[in-house]
């Protein structure tokens, strides 16, 4: 009601006794103007009186609606009105002159009454007038009533009135109705009515409408992000009102979706991820008839490349359960999995269509803070569909294996623009893979949680390997930055090539530690003149790499691949191209760099014919020290002469082929890899990684790291083989490669196993009192790091456990030993290049150190053996000295070419790479002297034997006493 009486009516009278300046004119004015001011109220008050009392007297029809929109926001005169049409002759007599010739008028008066009302409730929504406001509403939004009442014109008035309130804030409104009410008041009389009103747009407009999908769109917004909501409804409302969302129509959420704001976007993402983790991996699988059963019962499982246990990650194959038991008792067979009706199943299948999750992925585009939940939730719907990854299992079945993309004989038409569409599915599975296999561990490779059986695999990646290839081998690389796939695919080729890179690179790694391919799957060889690569990536090398060059000195992996199209293939996919082929270019391009310094063979003297060698002096017993204090400074490119200091301090006597460098080198590897020495520990293979305690990075020791560095580098420079294995984690990390679960196992298996238990652990994680913390010991003392801020006060949960895995390893693999690695790396990088390394994965590059782990081929090694004094190959003692060897079995034979070269291991390339060649010598004929060797020139000093076994007998003590370097 309006106001009796109001501070207007009362006069400003001053009694502080002050004078005004105003001259009497302008207080006369002044005083005319507040009396047809009063007089105005006076009669606006009289007529607003004589409505309320007409109203209230039964003033119905059009002219008590245009009343009450005259009175506003007045709850009895609003409390009576809407008491007025709860029965339903009520109701017929409110939506009447909806089909009379005062039509217009009551849609104009109705809709803004019904913006009173839902402002009423909106404000106190448990008032006594509330559910009488409610039940007017339901009824002005209710399709079903306005058909019932006026018929045909029933829908079209439901939709101008329902249009109207969602263009004055409905669900903002209803939002704030529902967070008004106490989260305790469950029973609240009001709630049931608010969430007919919720969903009563949905039925109003048709699924294909832009009111539709805003209405729905604004359910997300609006009102699932209220906090605490399935707290504050009603539970045995609740069904009914998820019975109402329109899961079957979700797709129609797809114009939407990119204005919805972060928060709420999140809240929605975060919601289906609860879901989709509460749904039983049970439910969704295929269920078999009988007749299904009958025929596969007596079918043998095919087998790939004959492996019938191999293939155990099949789909359609039955998973064996092994459990643990105290004893062996009698255990109830499991609970049924609960079933699903077809046509809910074809409501849930919308989850992953293609539309669907399309805008999804867009529309993070604009929002970087999405990204992380958008991931969680292709994740989490990957492992709760059909089998688990049942997403990429059908997004691979459905249209990337159709695609003909990747196909060798489309290879060509890549860019073609007919396959526009082609390219979508083809980069999400790709994006989507590849973050499987960040948190798939190696065991999980052939089983059920892999989403692709191994011969989708297999395919999978071939089509992968066709694209990339292609893509790296395309001169005209300049539009691969310039030009997108479509302007309906904003995704540049580049970025193509690197997304399926990322996938290609992933696949080849695991197939590195657990072969799964079938011989030479990785290889292009067909579709490339090896001879002509191989040429013409010299040449692009040395383009890079003259001193006018405006290429920068360290190029990543994206320029290499912009400026040269062969080294992209050697430096993204290396391999592709056969192991032997990049050893050759390899060499090649050390040979090439050999030359531009003036270090190759036509160049190592001076014009008077005198060596240019570096002259280096070390003493016996001191190689290390000395070698580290006195090669420093040195350029290790050049060739190194090295002179040994004996005990006396008298230089020894010796012969250079090439310097006494590689008994030097030698000596030197086996004292600084020495893991008594504190800068190396060793696995349990044996294989070494730096020592990630606190003194190894001190000042001295990381130049130590970087002075070894420094000497590998010169060994793999000049093609030493050096008799030393590291592990696979620290030889991932040369090539900036990673994969933190997996290369975890190559470090502390016992940790790499608690956390594959830690992942699949079915049970609560927060029973076995984890926190993100890692334990470190140091001198006996053991203390706690904190993984990420107040770790020790953060419990590892089912939630966030991949996070701590993650963490874990990342410490463990990375954080630990940063600054010794890169100690490291920077010697390396001195001598070797980074993008020759790239050309090699972790297990290549332990062969180019150390040679190849293979049996010694005898006929290899005799064809490049050279002879000198009397011998020859068809000397008796030589005849005499390839039957004793060949009847040696392969650890003596590694014993005799350990003992003539200092490594076990024969060249990766065969004994043609053995610099300088394996030689023979006679050593006279004194039948009591073993046979002795110079390991730096390779060469074997063999006495005249009469007799075989004489020769046999000499030769087994000498390679097993540990003899080697001497002046005879």
């Amino acid at each position: 009601m309006l106001p009796a009486f109001g501070d207007e009516w009362k006069r400003k009278i001053n009694l502080g006794g002050v004078s005004s300046a105003a001259t009497p004119a302008a207080i006369f004015d002044r005083v005319q103007a507040q009396r047809v001011a009063r007089a105005a109220h006076r009669e606006r008050t009289e007529k607003a009186i004589r409505i309320q009392a007409w109203y209230r007297g039964g003033c119905d029809g059009l002219t008590g609606l245009r009343c009450l929109v005259l009175i506003g926001r007045d709850d009895e005169v609003l409390g009576r009105w809407s008491e007025r049409f709860w029965s339903s002759v009520q109701v017929h007599k409110l939506l009447v002159p909806a089909v009379g010739p005062q039509r217009t008028s009551w849609l104009v008066l109705i809709r803004q009454a019904s913006l009173l009302l839902l402002q009423s409730v909106a404000d106190s929504p448990q008032s006594p007038n509330a559910l009488s406001y409610l039940e007017v509403l339901n009824i002005l939004l209710s399709n079903a009533v306005a058909i019932k009442v006026l018929g045909a014109d029933g829908p079209p008035t439901c939709s101008l009135i329902t249009e109207y309130l969602l263009q004055h804030r409905l669900y903002d409104l209803l939002s704030q109705a529902i967070e008004r009410i106490p989260i305790g008041s469950k029973s609240s009389t009001s709630l049931p009515p608010i969430l007919n009103i919720v969903t009563a747009p949905l039925s109003t407009f048709q699924p294909q409408s832009p009111q539709y999908s805003q209405s729905l769109a604004s359910i997300f917004v609006s009102i699932f992000t209220i906090p605490l909501l399935p707290n504050r409804l009603p539970l045995e409302h609740l069904p009914s009102f998820i019975s109402r969302l329109p899961l079957a129509t979700l797709d129609s959420l797809n114009p939407q979706i990119p204005y919805i704001l972060t928060p709420p976007f999140t809240t929605y993402l975060q919601l289906s991820i609860s879901l989709f983790n509460k749904f039983p991996v049970e439910i969704f699988k295929p269920r078999h008839t009988t007749k299904t059963k009958a025929l596969h019962k007596n079918t043998k499982p095919k087998s790939s490349w004959g492996r019938e246990e191999y293939d155990s990650d099949s789909s359609d194959g039955h998973q064996t359960r092994v459990s643990v038991v105290s004893e062996f008792i009698s255990l109830p067979p499991p609970p049924p999995p609960p079933t699903i009706d077809t046509k809910t199943m074809k409501r849930l299948e919308k989850i992953i269509s293609q539309s669907h999750l399309t805008t999804l992925i867009l529309s993070t585009q604009s929002k970087p803070g999405l990204f992380p939940h958008l991931i969680a939730y292709l994740f989490a719907l990957t492992v709760s569909w059909p089998t688990g990854g049942g997403l990429v299992r059908e997004l691979y079945r459905d249209l990337v294996r159709r695609s003909p993309l990747g196909k060798e004989e489309n290879s060509g038409n890549l860019m073609d623009p007919a396959n526009v569409s082609h390219w979508p599915p083809v980069l999400f599975l790709s994006d989507l893979y590849s973050q499987a296999l960040l948190t798939m561990g190696d065991d999980e490779g052939r089983a059920v949680r892999n989403p692709l059986t191994l011969d989708e695999l297999v395919s999978f990646s071939k089509q992968l390997l066709n694209i990339a290839f292609t893509l790296y081998l395309r001169e005209e690389q300049s539009i691969m930055q310039e030009v997108y796939i479509s302007s309906n695919v904003r995704c540049s080729w580049e970025t193509v090539r690197e997304k399926v890179t990322r996938c290609l690179l992933g696949i080849h790694a695991r197939d590195s530690r657990k072969p799964f391919v079938p011989v030479d799957h990785w290889l292009v060889t067909s579709q490339l003149d090896m001879n002509s690569f191989v040429e013409a990536a010299v040449l692009e090398e040395q383009q890079l790499s003259k001193p006018d060059s405006h290429a920068p000195r360290i190029l990543s992996k994206r320029q290499i691949a912009a400026m040269s199209p062969r080294l992209g293939i050697l430096n993204n996919i290396p391999f592709a191209i056969p192991f032997e082929v990049r050893v050759s270019i390899f060499r090649h391009f050390v040979m090439n760099d050999m030359m531009s310094r003036g270090n190759g063979n036509l160049r190592r003297y001076n014009a008077f014919g005198l060596s240019q060698k570096a002259r280096v002096q070390v003493r016996r017993g001191m190689v290390a020290q000395d070698g580290f204090d006195r090669l420093g400074e040195v350029d290790l490119k050049a060739p190194i002469e090295i002179t040994f200091i004996d005990q006396f301090g008298q230089e020894e006597a010796g012969i250079d082929g090439g310097g006494v460098f590689k008994e030097f080198f030698t000596s030197l590897c086996q004292e600084v890899f020495d893991t008594d020495r504190g800068l190396w520990l060793a696995n349990k293979k044996n294989e070494l990684y730096p020592n990630p305690h606190a003194y190894a990075t001190e000042p001295h020791s990381l130049n130590w790291y970087r002075f070894i560095g420094r000497i590998l580098g010169k060994a793999m420079y000049e093609g030493i083989l050096v008799d030393v294995a590291f592990a696979g984690f620290f030889l991932a990390k040369w090539l900036g490669r990673q994969s933190f679960l997996d290369d975890l196992s190559s470090l502390d298996p016992d940790l790499y196993n608690g956390l594959i238990f830690l992942k699949h652990y079915n049970g609560n994680p927060e029973d076995l009192s984890l926190n993100f913390t890692v334990a470190v010991e140091e001198f006996g003392d053991t203390k706690s790091i904190d993984l990420i801020p107040d770790g020790s006060n953060v419990p590892v949960t089912k939630e966030n456990r991949l996070t701590y895995i993650y963490l874990v390893s990342h410490y463990r693999l990375s954080k630990q030993i940063k600054q010794q690695s890169d100690a490291f790396f920077e010697g390396l990088s001195e001598m070797i290049d980074q993008k020759w390394l790239r050309m090699f994965n972790q297990q290549e590059v332990q062969i180019l150190i150390g040679g190849v782990n293979s049996p010694i081929d005898l006929d290899d090694l005799r064809g490049h053996t050279n002879y000198g004094g009397l011998y020859d190959d068809h000397h008796p003692v030589i005849v005499a000295f390839w039957n004793v060897v060949n009847s040696f079995d392969q650890e003596q034979r590694r014993a005799l070419l350990r003992f003539v070269t200092s490594c076990s291991r024969p060249p990766l390339l065969g004994f043609k790479e053995l610099v300088p060649n394996f030689s023979i010598r006679d050593a006279g004929e004194d039948q009591y002297r073993l046979p002795t060797s110079s390991t730096c020139v390779n060469l074997l000093k063999l006495p005249r034997y009469t007799n075989e076994r004489t020769l046999r007998e000499k030769l087994i003590q000498a390679i097993n006493s540990g003899a080697g370097f001497d002046l005879s």
